[in-house]
């Protein structure tokens, strides 16, 4: 079970690159169905504790006390690509709790997505903080602040009452404690910790199941997986791997990426959670790693990874566009 992970970059029918994965797989009772490498020392969720942190804010009452719709909900759960739809929702949501765009203090960014990047610059128009990928989360953030009345100018401070309550959250998920867990700071500001895979993959698995939790803490995880499966295009983008991983799953998968090579899944039939990390941070081999080891445990079919066959063995290309290898996950030495 404990096999080592790999994806091989190839060029000419030859391997180019190695990437190693660690991942871990496990049920909501703690019982590991697969692992890979090092799964005891803290790795930084970064972006795939997004669902978590949504969970938080739902279960202060931001739902309820600002009239939330789903797609809402599902965009403070993502790392988004900044199409209009995306920046509509962020938008959206502002307006409910009574701010603007300069309450978001998580930086510019163009959007991910090429087209709409390219629709501004033709418009003549610079992005703004509402295109940054974590935009969603931070007005969930800011709409979490206002509801418990913790000050909205500070809300990227570890101790404002806002971010303990998520920490606090986070680490009721994965049985850690926040008092004494690494905590850094995101690409975006806010506070990020860091839990070993077996506990990340035990959050996503509580996630999947709802069990082994208060009541309160499974009804928020289970409106904020519930938006996410219903408009998984708000969690990343049209086209991207999250999304269309969710779209194969059809209502049995929730997946949530995170950077410097991390991805998380939720299987909701078997209850299962997994949680991997690219050793090196890159993002490349994501899908490849992902989908194989989803493959070997059974929350995906074969015909599912003939869907996202375009994630499994994702193309290598030239300058030209010409494909030249591609990347492909493999296991032993």
């Amino acid at each position: 079970m404990n096999e080592e992970r790999f994806a091989d970059v190839t060029r000419g029918g030859y391997v180019e690159s190695v990437h190693r994965i660690a991942l871990c797989a496990v049920r909501a009772d703690g019982t590991i169905v697969d692992q890979a490498g090092d799964i005891e020392s803290p790795v930084f969720l970064r972006s795939a504790a997004k669902p978590f942190i949504a969970a938080a804010a739902v279960e202060a009452g931001v739902v309820e006390q600002f009239g939330l719709e789903q797609r809402e909900i599902a965009v403070m759960a993502a790392s988004h690509f900044g199409e209009p739809f995306h920046v509509e929702a962020v938008e959206s949501i502002l307006r409910k709790i009574g701010l603007d765009a300069s309450a978001l203090q998580c930086g510019t960014h163009p959007p991910y997505d090429e087209r709409s990047a390219q629709a501004l610059r033709d418009a003549g128009i610079a992005p703004s903080a509402l295109h940054n990928n974590c935009s969603g989360k931070h007005a969930g953030i800011l709409a979490l602040c206002l509801a418990i009345g913790a000050d909205t100018t500070t809300y990227l401070e570890a101790g404002n009452p806002a971010q303990q309550r998520i920490l606090a959250f986070c680490s009721r998920m994965s049985d850690d404690d926040a008092v004494t867990w690494p905590v850094g700071v995101d690409g975006c500001g806010i506070p990020v910790y860091a839990t070993s895979l077996r506990n990340g993959a035990l959050s996503f698995a509580r996630l999947a199941s709802l069990a082994g939790i208060a009541s309160d803490d499974a009804t928020a995880l289970r409106i904020v997986r519930d938006a996410m499966i219903a408009f998984p295009q708000y969690v990343a983008g049209t086209e991207q791997f999250d999304t269309m991983l969710m779209v194969a799953g059809r209502g049995a998968i929730l997946s949530k990426g995170g950077a410097e090579g991390v991805h998380a899944v939720a299987a909701i039939p078997t209850g299962i959670g997994f949680v991997a990390k690219v050793l090196d941070g890159s993002g490349r081999p994501r899908g490849p790693s992902s989908i194989a080891a989803l493959r070997r445990i059974n929350v995906l079919d074969a015909s599912q990874e003939r869907e996202l066959a375009r994630f499994a063995r994702p193309p290598v290309y030239n300058r030209a566009g010409n494909v030249v290898g591609e990347i492909v996950s493999r296991e032993g030495v």
